[in-house]
C-alpha cells in the first residue's frame, strides 16, 4: 500500500467520516447511518453468518469480530483462484420498524481515476455475497440434514428463509479532475443489440468525486470531510482556496489526519508539528506564505547587495572580502553574497 492509499484509508476508518460519506450520498446530508452503530470488519474476508433455521445476524457480526483477531481463511480464494483486500468495511446495525437491520458498508478510496471501477467493484461484492453463502452453508452442514426442508436446499446449501446482508460499496476519489471513468457495466460495452444487453445485468458504482459536488452541496456534509472535498475540488484555484479557508471555520480546527489527506493528494504543503492533532490551516498557510515573502525579500536584498559589491570590485580592484568590509556586510549575510559572486570573482 502506497503513502496515499496509507492516508486515505486511516482517515476513511474514522467513523464519523465514515457515516458522514454515506449520509451525504444515500441521505442528502441527512443523518441515518449512525458513527456508534459501526463495526470495523476484517477487510480480506467478511466471515459473515446471516441465519436461516439456526443462524443469526449477531452470530454473523461476532463470528466477523472474531475473525479479525485471526489470519483470514482461504475459502474463497479456494473456490476463485483470487483474493481481494479492500479499503475499509464496516458493518451497521440500525432499528427498522422495530427489527434490527444489518448492513455491510465499504468504501473504496481512490487517488486516480479507475477506468475499470465498475468491474473491481462488482468482484469485491460477489466475492462478499459468495463467501456469506459459504459460511451459511459451513454451519447448516455443521447442524446436520435436519435443517433442511426438501434435497433442494441440501443441495444448495441455502434455505428458503437464509437471508444475505445486503453490501453498499461507495467509491470515493480523493482528486481534482473529472471523473471521466465509467459508472456502470454498460457503460465500458460497444455498441450491440439492445434487447442483447438489456439482458446483461448492469452494475453501477457509487461515487464522491469533489469536482462534481455543487456549492451547495457541500453543506451535506457533517464532518471535515467537506472541508477535504472543498479543498480538493478547488486545490487549483488560489483565489477560491484563499476565499475558502477563511469563510469556512471548519478550516481553523482542521484534524491532522485530515491535512494529511490533502498533502499527499493535492500537496497543499499545510505544514503541521510532530505532536499536533488539531491545525488551523490559515494560519498555517500564511505562516508559510509570510515565511515565502520573507526569504524573498532576503534574496532580493542579497542580489542588490552582490551588485554594488561588483561594482566596487571593478572600480576600485579590490577583493570580495575588501568590499564586503568596506560595506559592513554583516557575517551571517557573507557566505550567501559571496555565492553570488563566485562565478565572477575568486573568494579570497
Amino acid at each position: 500500500m502506497g503513502l496515499i492509499d496509507s492516508v486515505t484509508v486511516k482517515y476513511l476508518r474514522n467513523n464519523k467520516v465514515f457515516a458522514d460519506a454515506f449520509n451525504f450520498f444515500i441521505y442528502n446530508g441527512e443523518q441515518r447511518v449512525k458513527a456508534d452503530c459501526l463495526h470495523e470488519l476484517d477487510t480480506r474476508e467478511l466471515d459473515l453468518l446471516y441465519g436461516g433455521v439456526n443462524g443469526s445476524a449477531d452470530d454473523a457480526i461476532g463470528n466477523a469480530k472474531v475473525n479479525k483477531r485471526r489470519p483470514a481463511r482461504n475459502a474463497t480464494k479456494q473456490m476463485y483462484g483470487v483474493e481481494r483486500t479492500r479499503d475499509v468495511v464496516k458493518s451497521f446495525t440500525a432499528m427498522t420498524d422495530s427489527n434490527t437491520a444489518y448492513v455491510v458498508l465499504a468504501i473504496e478510496a481512490q487517488s486516480h481515476i479507475h477506468y475499470a471501477m465498475p468491474v473491481r467493484n462488482m468482484i469485491y461484492d460477489a466475492l462478499q455475497y459468495s463467501n456469506q453463502v459459504q459460511k451459511v452453508a459451513s454451519r447448516h452442514r455443521k447442524d446436520g440434514k435436519d435443517c433442511y426442508a426438501d434435497a433442494d436446499e441440501y443441495l444448495s446449501g441455502f434455505t428458503k428463509e437464509d437471508r444475505l446482508i445486503p453490501i453498499v460499496t461507495l467509491v470515493i476519489y480523493f482528486g481534482s479532475k473529472e471523473w471521466d471513468g465509467a459508472l456502470s457495466i454498460h457503460e465500458m460495452f460497444k455498441d450491440y443489440d439492445e434487447k442483447l444487453i438489456s439482458c446483461v445485468p448492469d452494475y453501477k458504482i457509487n461515487l464522491i468525486a469533489p469536482a462534481s459536488i455543487d456549492d451547495a452541496q457541500f453543506q451535506r456534509f457533517s464532518s471535515n470531510l467537506r472541508e477535504v472535498m472543498a479543498f480538493i475540488k478547488y486545490s487549483s484555484d488560489r483565489q477560491r482556496i484563499d476565499r475558502l479557508i477563511t469563510e469556512d471555520e471548519g478550516f481553523s480546527r482542521l484534524d491532522r489526519e485530515a491535512v494529511d489527506v490533502l498533502n499527499v493528494c493535492v500537496n497543499a504543503k499545510i505544514e503541521v508539528a510532530e505532536n499536533e492533532e488539531v491545525v488551523d490551516v490559515c494560519k498555517a498557510i500564511q505562516d508559510m506564505i509570510d515565511e515565502a515573502t520573507e526569504k524573498a525579500v532576503e534574496e532580493a536584498v542579497e542580489k542588490a547587495t552582490a551588485e554594488n559589491i561588483r561594482s566596487l570590485i571593478e572600480a576600485t580592484g579590490w577583493t570580495v572580502e575588501q568590499a564586503m568590509d568596506t560595506l559592513g556586510l554583516q557575517e551571517s549575510a557573507r557566505a550567501s553574497v559571496a555565492k553570488l559572486l563566485e562565478a565572477d570573482f575568486v573568494h579570497v
